[in-house]
């Protein structure tokens, strides 16, 4: 597999992570309950998991941008 289909790979990953997440706020009820909170912070850690190994394969394809948070 390229850099390029590895960065396409985990950008396609982190896409379908974040819908999962998406689609489980649509559904939350009003008033969450403890399953509901262990659930959101599954979806949450793979989130943050998949988004990680996107920027990493993005970087590693070689294409970077500064951070926002830069002055």
């Amino acid at each position: 597999m390229t850099d390029l289909e590895h960065a396409r790979k985990t950008a396609a990953a982190h896409t379908a992570a974040s819908r999962d997440l998406e689609a489980f706020l649509r559904n939350l009820p009003e008033v969450p309950e403890p399953e509901h909170i262990a659930e959101y912070a599954a979806l949450l850690a793979r989130e943050e998991e998949v988004r990680a190994e996107r920027l990493e394969a993005i970087d590693a394809y070689g294409l970077s941008a500064p951070s926002i948070e830069e002055p």
